[in-house]
């Protein structure tokens, strides 16, 4: 095993007392002060491996219609999306032969969710998508 590998095992293994005591005699013996979180990235493995905080629930998506829908169900995917936009006839032809496109964005999860079952029941492949 090379020193570097056993230095790294030693480093990850520290408390977080031992941890603290590491960054205070590099500070006063070398002048080395570590980064932003340095402390807690030696100690988090060491501190029982607890798991991080969940990740705060996404409360905006945006509706995206997607590509590969049955050519056939065109028209009333059209009527769908003019009616959810505000488009005219050609902008909302646009918007479906363009896909992928955003219909909507920024919208609530409830929102985005009664979007994508309209356009689905018209024949569209819709995906939601947290902003």
């Amino acid at each position: 095993m090379s020193a570097i590998a056993e230095l790294g095992d030693k480093l990850a293994g520290l408390t977080i007392a031992q941890a603290v005591e590491l960054k205070n005699y590099l500070k006063e013996k070398y002048q080395i002060e570590p980064a932003a979180g340095g402390v807690a990235m030696v100690a988090g493995p060491a501190a029982g491996g607890a798991a991080a905080a969940p990740a705060a629930e996404a409360t905006e998506f945006n509706v995206v219609l997607e590509a590969g829908f049955d050519a056939a169900k065109k028209i009333g995917i059209i009527k769908v999306v003019r009616e959810l936009t505000g488009q005219g006839l050609a902008e909302a032809k646009a918007t479906v032969e363009g896909a992928p496109k955003n219909i909507k964005e920024g919208v609530d999860k409830k929102t985005a969710e009664d979007i994508k079952k309209k356009l689905e029941e018209a024949g569209a492949k819709v995906a939601v998508k947290p902003v």
